[in-house]
């Protein structure tokens, strides 16, 4: 269900790729959920989940590898977090 999650995501073009964004938009209280790879480092896990509690947002533990995400997502590098947010503007 998370991986079709992602897919709709894509669609919808509202994706940030990368850990220092999506923690960026947490802070800032824009991200609504966060999909990270099976093998994101464990500090980069901590760090998503501390903010994505105080913000509300949803976190997706994926069973995909990075190199499988970037896949999916069409991107040449590995991908560990992806996030959907939205913006106020």
């Amino acid at each position: 269900m998370s991986l079709a999650d992602l897919k709709k995501a894509l669609k919808d073009k509202k994706l940030v790729f990368g850990n220092n964004e999506t923690l960026r938009n947490l802070k800032h209280g824009k991200t609504l959920k966060i999909f990270l790879a099976k093998n994101c480092t464990p500090k980069m896990k901590e760090d998503i989940l501390y903010y994505a509690k105080l913000s509300n947002a949803e976190v997706v533990q994926l069973e995909e590898p990075n190199d499988e995400l970037a896949l999916i997502c069409k991107k040449n590098h590995p991908v560990t977090v992806v996030s959907y947010w939205w913006n106020t503007i």
